[in-house]
Formats: C-alpha cells, structure tokens, sequence
C-alpha cells in the first residue's frame, strides 16, 4: 500500500477520516450543501486553507526582502477584512436560521 506522502495535495484516492468542530459549524455546513455535500465541502476548505498558507508564507518572504506595508496599507486591508468578515457571519446566521426552520418543519 503506497502512503500518503506519496500524493500531491489534489492527488490520490479519498479516504476517510474523522474531524471534530462545533455542532454550530456542522449545522452550518449541512445548510449550505446538505448532508451528502459535507465532505466535499470540507475537503474544498482544507484545499483553500492549503492556499491561504501557501501565500502567507509567500508574503512573508516578500516583507522579508522588501519590508512591510506601510501603515495605510495596513489599516486598508483590516477594513477590508472586517467588513468581510462581517457580511460572511450575517450570511452564516441566515443560512443556519434557514436550516433550524427547514429541520424544524
């Protein structure tokens, strides 16, 4: 049997493995792709998180040779990211208050 390591991150066989979060993410998951969508909805935010380390470790190379931002960049993307976050936690509360009353009904 061949191991893990031998894979590229979008490469080999699915397996199954088990994961542990909140019952509050769980719902919100099931709500959004339902419960036959879960684990390819999971694997898509493992990929992205595998994404998002990559490019920190970019940008932290990039600082490294050339400095950081300047302060109003700074302040810039943290507005940015607020509001972000923002919209995606009022969007998460409605698609789980859709899911209680779907489950409810």
């Amino acid at each position: 049997m061949e191991s893990q390591a031998e894979y590229g991150p979008d490469e080999g066989p699915a397996q199954k493995v088990s994961v542990s979060m909140p019952a509050g993410r769980i719902a919100a998951v099931k709500a959004r792709v339902g419960a036959r969508g879960f684990s390819a909805y999971v694997s898509a935010a493992v990929e992205r998180q595998i994404q998002r380390d990559l490019l920190e470790e970019s940008l932290r190379a990039k600082e490294a040779e050339i400095g950081p931002p300047s302060q109003e960049i700074q302040e810039w993307a943290e507005a940015i990211f607020r509001e972000a976050v923002e919209q995606a936690a009022r969007r998460d509360a409605e698609e789980v208050e859709t899911w209680r009353e779907r489950e409810a009904s």
